[in-house]
């Protein structure tokens, strides 16, 4: 029967005790669990520190050593060599030893070093300098350390749980996530010994700790003692180049920016454990381009990403730059930028963006600009020289006229394509009143010069503008000309005189004058003097007047050569005058020859003259040709009278004289025949044939009728 182990004794791979081996006869693993180094008075290149011992039980077969820092290395014999002075790499250190039969870990302090990074003892939670005491329950457990990353073979023990009171009989067993939960199978225990092996290659980044139980068992499967925690805790391999997430990386300073300058931040992620070099990055630059004027225009933190500008704020002038704009290559290596550490690139754009330090300058301090008189649009442009960035309002060009525009007939505006100043007239000219014209024109920048800046003198310019003579059209005066007469004067009365004059006054010209248009052919105008009379009857009524008004053109030419030609209008109002007779409708009305009601029909009256001389109508019937006591005519309203009958008549066709006089002084009467067709009515048929008549209906007239009601 094996001997009975002590709590304190318990075998794990990675348990970092104080062994003692009054129990055993071997104890896979290290003999010493915890070493403490002191730094040495002078640090000497592959001296030996230590001497470590390790022992499988059988032989250490293809022992392997790994250490976390790459600042050490463990021979074949266990010797640990500093590679570089120890006193800089950190407080805490492992070592793993493996054969294919067991595997553990040392842990080294180094006394006097800097707390670089928090060592694993944070990470693990317990510590590694004293015994683990004994606990009252009988399963002794201890986290597990397993290196991520394990070759085959697999399955492979890892570490040992102790039961020193298990009854005969009785099993280990493991559960939680990694063994009956997914993922499932990755752990498991030799039920009989307590041997906890690793069935394949655990990743750090996926899952970093795995929290089991184990528990003894009876041989019907009833708990007798635990659960128990088990810890397994895998350790980081630097398996994970770091890597730049957040690009494109672009970032801008201003020209002229003082030395220092922050530019901005490239940082990198590391998959690997935060709390180890494995994921301590450095950056630098490892290229940029353009390298003028200085090859290193830009710095990096190492350890904060941030690109600042190391070069004076003389160099960086965007207008003396071969190329405003930078491509660094930014590296970012993790274990804090060893050699041994894995890299990774991105590339920074830095624009070195414009301020507005030069002003405008116009590149003549005269220009010169003929204009026709009476034209107007763009007549010169105005060009600048301006040292800034095109794309900003530190280039963008902004004109005003400061001097020679006091009638407000020039204009200057910018063209955003060229920059230049357009300036142009926007009111006629007139060479009689003014042949040259000085205009005083500055230029500034849309943006405001930085302050040790200011607009010289070539920001201004001096524009002469010659105004060329040209032979203007006659102009009428007044335009229009208005007159107003009465209708029907007598052909041949003089309406009026037309006037136009020559704007060249300096040319002494004459002028002719001509019908340019007169729709009813009612004018003519003299030729010399522009005298204007009737050549035939003007009539109100015409369908060329509207709303009582006549419109005329007329031409006025120069002498010039070639001549000008002037356009005036007249309007002539034409007064009403009683000369339209008013007339009746309808003209026809039909009658049953058995009619009970003997109205016939209802006339209604109008007039083309306009008020006082149309209504109100009289309405009378013709008596010298009409019986007495045959018609009747009977006022409705001022335009309508109804016409009845004072007796049925035989079917046959009247013609009834209408008399109708309007209210015009002296007043104008018309006589109209009403056509009457007495008709016979039966069974609600019209008959008329008897009377020679055409088949007029009845219900016209009444619809007639009743639509004339409607209108008084």
């Amino acid at each position: 029967m094996q001997p009975r182990t002590p709590l304190v004794l318990c075998v794990l791979l990675s348990v970092l005790l104080l062994t003692s081996a009054e129990d055993l006869d071997c104890t896979p693993g290290f003999q010493q669990k915890v070493f403490r180094i002191h730094q040495p008075a002078e640090f000497i290149e592959d001296q030996s520190i230590l001497k470590l011992t390790f022992s499988d039980c059988k032989g250490n077969d293809k022992l392997r050593y790994e250490v976390s820092s790459p600042h050490f290395r463990v021979n074949s014999d266990g010797s640990l060599v500093a590679l570089r002075n120890i006193t800089a790499v950190g407080r805490t250190l492992f070592v793993h030893a493996r054969t294919p039969h067991a595997e553990d870990m040392a842990e080294l302090m180094i006394i006097g070093g800097k707390d670089i990074q928090g060592s694993l003892q944070d990470i693990f939670k317990f510590a590694r300098t004293s015994p683990v005491p004994r606990q009252k329950r009988s399963i002794v457990v201890s986290p597990i350390l397993i290196p991520e990353n394990q070759r085959q073979p697999f399955p492979r023990d890892v570490g040992k749980v102790v039961d020193s009171d298990r009854p005969e009989g009785s099993k280990f067993r493991l559960t939680g996530k990694g063994v009956d939960q997914e993922p499932k199978g990755i752990f498991r225990i030799n039920e009989n010994t307590g041997s906890v092996s690793v069935t394949r290659t655990l990743d750090r980044e996926v899952m970093a700790t795995y929290q089991l139980f184990v528990e003894t068992a009876d041989v019907n499967g009833k708990t007798l003692e635990g659960p128990v925690p088990l810890e397994i805790i895998v350790i980081d391999q630097n398996d994970n180049r770091p890597t730049f997430r957040e690009g494109p990386y672009v970032g801008h300073v201003m020209e002229g920016s003082p030395t220092g300058t922050t530019v901005m931040r490239m940082t990198a992620f590391d998959a690997d454990d935060p709390a180890t070099d494995n994921a301590l990055l450095r950056y630098n630059i490892r290229q940029q381009t353009p390298d003028k004027p200085s090859p290193n225009m830009f710095y990096i933190d190492p350890e904060k990403g941030d690109i600042v500008t190391v070069v004076s704020p003389a160099l960086l002038d965007r207008e003396t730059l071969e190329n405003p704009k930078y491509e660094l290559i930014i590296e970012a290596q993790d274990m804090a930028g060893l050699d041994v550490g894995l890299t990774a690139t991105a590339t920074a754009t830095i624009v070195i963006d414009d301020k507005n330090d030069h002003s405008p300058k116009f590149t003549k301090k005269e220009f010169q600009a003929t204009v026709e008189e009476g034209a107007v649009g763009v007549i010169v442009n105005l060009t600048v020289e301006d040292k800034d960035d095109p794309a900003t309002g530190a280039w963008r060009a902004a004109y005003t006229i400061i001097n020679g525009n006091p009638g407000q007939s020039f204009e200057i505006h910018t063209n955003p394509q060229t920059n230049e100043g357009m300036l142009s007239v926007v009111k006629p000219l007139d060479y009689e009143i003014s042949a040259f014209h000085t205009l005083l024109i500055k230029v500034e920048n849309e943006d405001p010069l930085v302050p040790d800046v200011s607009y010289g003198p070539s920001s201004t310019a001096t524009v002469h503008i010659t105004v060329r003579d040209v032979n203007e059209g006659p102009v009428f005066s007044p335009d229009p000309m208005m007159v107003t007469k009465r209708e029907n004067i007598s052909v041949g009365s003089v309406l009026l005189t037309a006037n136009a004059t020559a704007p060249d006054s300096l040319q002494h010209q004459t002028i002719r004058y001509s019908v340019y248009k007169d729709p009813a052919g009612w004018l003519n105008i003299n030729p010399i003097n522009g005298t204007v009379d009737t050549t035939a009857v003007l009539d109100r009524e015409s369908p060329f007047v509207h709303n009582s008004v006549y419109t005329a053109l007329f031409l006025a030419i120069d002498s010039g050569n070639p001549p000008a030609t002037g356009t005036g209008t007249l309007l002539i109002t034409l007064e009403d005058v009683n000369d339209n007779a008013p007339f009746i409708y309808p003209t026809v009305a039909e009658v049953c020859d058995d009619a009970k009601n003997l109205s016939v029909v209802i006339l209604g009256a109008t007039d083309k003259d306009l008020h006082p001389n149309t209504d109100p109508f009289k309405f009378e019937i013709h008596k010298p040709t009409v019986p007495d006591r045959v018609w009747k005519i009977s006022k409705i309203n001022n335009t309508h009278a109804l016409v009845s009958l004072l007796q049925n008549l035989n079917k046959a066709n009247y013609n009834l004289p209408i008399m109708v006089t309007d209210s015009g002084k002296p007043p104008m009467t018309n006589v109209t025949d009403l056509r009457v067709q007495v008709c016979s009515c039966k069974n609600s048929k019209v008959d008329c044939n008897a009377a020679g008549a055409l088949r007029w209906s009845l219900s016209p007239v009444l619809l007639l009728w009743l639509f004339s009601l409607a209108c008084l």
